[in-house]
């Protein structure tokens, strides 16, 4: 009788276990849950230093709790890859670092965004030209990046104008995709300033000089396997499961019952020509 009452529970956590389990036995210290896409989200400090902090330097509690109130202020899932933060010195504060995806979902959730255009500066017979998306010729010189963000309620777009010399790393995706990395930088500027207050203090990881790209980068993909496939062992073990969904898929809608408040027209300066 007393093998079937134990039968089921959940085994104590060992020492130094990281695993989901051990995490919530551990107490869940500063847990926070809120929905994203109708899916409930949980973040406590165990679950972000574990699965969605990089660098090598110890994130403070301070540190995990400004990331937690800002993924749930901006409603960010980090298991999508939307949000992670970064650590490398212990003299330097953390880093909050946001996709461009999750940018343009906040954008797309407003009833005034009106599309976007976007592409690269290259001088080509010795003139600088504009050329939308990121298609160069070989003898094409690359010179930088550029976007157009339109919202309904202005009358010029939020405009962007990046050079490639002042964020280039040299890193392999910068050296197999320069076009497409300039432009991307471009876009989430131009995407915050067009949207300051739903936007504001989101950065994307082009834009951090400090990020150092690590082999295997897959924007939080991977946390998010580990994280499903040890909710599903908690269950089985009769341990107690995490709350929140973490889809292996990183593509989600944008929200649309969460609308941003209201901004002041800005006085930007360019041509109206909304759409893509």
């Amino acid at each position: 009788m007393a093998d079937q009452k134990t039968q089921g529970a959940a085994a104590p956590a060992a020492q130094g276990d990281t695993s989901i389990v051990a995490i919530l036995s551990q107490g869940d210290k500063g847990k926070v849950t809120y929905n994203v896409n109708g899916q409930d989200v949980a973040l406590s400090y165990g679950i972000v230093r574990q699965f969605l902090t990089r660098g090598n330097a110890k994130v403070s509690d301070a540190e995990v709790v400004q990331f937690i109130s800002l993924c749930k202020f901006n409603q960010l899932n980090p298991f999508l890859g939307e949000a992670y933060l970064v650590k490398y010195s212990d003299r330097d504060p953390a880093s909050m670092i946001t996709s461009k995806e999750a940018l343009m979902k906040r954008a797309e959730a407003s009833d005034q965004y009106d599309g976007f255009q976007a592409g690269v500066i290259v001088m080509r017979n010795n003139e600088p030209v504009e050329i939308e998306g990121s298609f160069t010729l070989p003898t094409d010189t690359l010179m930088g990046g550029w976007c157009k963000v339109y919202r309904k309620d202005r009358k010029f777009p939020a405009v962007a104008r990046v050079s490639f010399q002042e964020f280039n790393r040299g890193q392999s995706t910068w050296k197999g995709m320069p076009g497409t990395m300039i432009r991307k930088v471009a876009e989430a500027q131009a995407f915050r300033e067009a949207f300051p207050i739903s936007l504001g203090g989101m950065y994307t990881v082009d834009e951090q000089a400090e990020y150092q790209e690590q082999p295997g980068d897959d924007g939080g993909a991977a946390a998010a396997a580990v994280v499903e496939t040890q909710m599903k062992d908690a269950g089985k073990q009769g341990g107690q499961p995490l709350t929140f969904a973490a889809p292996a898929a990183k593509e989600a809608t944008a929200q649309p019952a969460a609308q941003p408040a209201a901004e002041a027209p800005a006085q930007d300066g360019g041509d109206h020509n909304p759409g893509f």
